[in-house]
């Protein structure tokens, strides 16, 4: 949940955020302190994210399905405290940040 997830951040928890969506959708509107990695560069990779294997980590997209998908894989992974941003960057544009553009 987008309200969650910005409690934690506003309260200094330390946590990895990945944007999985193209650059293309990246240069529309991102959020800030993310680690970019497309979806289709997820497995390419992989090992330079594992320094963040057992930390907290988020993967946002545009609506919430591409992040579903990639938090599973890096699940299967090894990376245990993953999970996906409900709603996407959209739902963060609308709830939490409407200074971030909608596409």
């Amino acid at each position: 949940e987008p309200a969650e997830l910005n409690r934690r951040i506003d309260s200094g928890e330390s946590i990895v955020i990945i944007d999985c969506r193209t650059t293309a959708e990246r240069d529309l509107a991102c959020l800030e302190n993310t680690i970019h990695v497309p979806m289709t560069e997820l497995g390419a990779r992989l090992e330079e994210l594992r320094e963040h294997d057992e930390s907290h980590v988020v993967v946002h997209c545009h609506h919430g399905v591409r992040s579903l998908q990639v938090t599973h894989a890096l699940r299967n992974e090894g990376f245990e405290l993953t999970q996906s941003l409900a709603g996407g960057i959209d739902r963060w544009s609308l709830e939490i940040n409407p200074s971030i553009p909608r596409y």
